[in-house]
């Protein structure tokens, strides 16, 4: 009886530390505070995986570029020095224009049209990742951006000469097109940015706006509604196929989930931060007719300018979005 329990113990012990071994921990980086929708629904990404895994395996988020700057995490999951990370698709611009439609000016203004767009870039880019290594989880959008400054913009000429903050290439092109001078400010920075002059004025979300306190840097919120950018999510496809394949069904399963949870969270975010933007003294304006007209000019000669870097992945994207 004692030797029966005896060995009984060791197998369970035997069966625990051998569990511990297939047990996995995945740490992944991403650019945007805990507070941001984004990170909030990485969390539950990884929440949901720990669950359908019984543990077995456990994702680390890293927030707030901790553990890798922004422009870096993509770089890092290829390389395969962390499995996975978020970051803004169009960081990628400048490796495939393809990774960049989401954020031409008025493309896609309306979450029904970003929809459409994400269908018609969804294999191209699944394609483009591939030969870095990479596969895409999910991809999310940002709530439809809007123009932030110190003063009230009534016209393109009102954006001349001021310092513009970019985080792309494509936002590079759009303070070029609109004479403003362009600064790369990444999101942890804006405050400190704005405070000490050195940048006057951003195209972002309703979100980075409120997360980032803009009412203590800059009174005037445009509601342009410009375009809708996504981030995405990769694995690096070596890590991933090291996965049993229940596991890696239970990653797919959560970033479907993830996928469909977080552009609900970016619906209900738009109105939201807006308002608080409102309750906390920043100016909300209606764009002028002139405005728009103005900010249009530049949205169809970045589109021109996109196709002719794009190529036939440009124009197979362009027709499936527009059919």
């Amino acid at each position: 009886m004692f030797i029966t329990r005896v060995l009984s113990g060791a197998a369970i012990a035997a069966a625990s530390f051998s569990t511990s071994l297939l047990a996995d921990t995945w740490d992944m980086p991403t650019p945007y505070p805990d507070a941001t929708f984004h990170t909030v629904n990485i969390h539950d990404f990884a929440k949901d995986v720990a669950e359908a895994t019984g543990g077995e395996l456990e994702i680390k988020v890293h927030s707030a570029g901790s553990l890798f700057k922004h422009p870096e995490i993509s770089k890092a999951v290829r390389s395969g020095q962390v499995p996975a990370g978020e970051f803004f698709m169009g960081l990628l611009t400048n490796d495939n224009a393809a990774f960049g439609v989401d954020a031409l000016p008025f493309l896609a203004t309306s979450y029904e049209e970003a929809e459409r767009l994400w269908a018609a870039q969804k294999d191209i880019v699944t394609e483009l990742l591939d030969q870095q290594g990479l596969m895409p989880l999910y991809a999310v959008p940002w709530p439809p951006q809007g123009l932030y400054t110190t003063k009230e913009i009534a016209s393109v000429d009102d954006l001349a000469g001021l310092k513009f903050r970019t985080y792309n290439a494509t936002l590079e092109e759009f303070a070029n097109l609109a004479g403003a001078a362009p600064t790369q400010v990444e999101v942890p920075d804006i405050p400190q940015a704005f405070s000490t002059g050195r940048v006057e004025a951003m195209i972002t979300s309703p979100s980075t706006g409120a997360n980032s306190k803009a009412w203590d840097f800059l009174t005037h919120y445009t509601d342009i509604q410009a375009w809708i950018p996504k981030n995405v999510v990769v694995v690096n496809k070596r890590s991933f196929r090291r996965l049993d394949e229940a596991t890696q069904t239970a990653v797919l399963e959560a970033a479907a989930a993830a996928e469909a949870r977080g552009w609900e969270m970016s619906k209900a975010e738009t109105d939201a931060k807006v308002a608080v933007l409102k309750e906390n003294g920043i100016t909300i304006v209606e764009p002028s007719d002139a405005l728009m007209a103005g900010l249009r000019d530049i949205g169809a000669q970045m589109l021109e300018n996109w196709k002719e870097k794009s190529g036939e992945n440009g124009a197979a994207l362009l027709q499936a979005y527009q059919q």
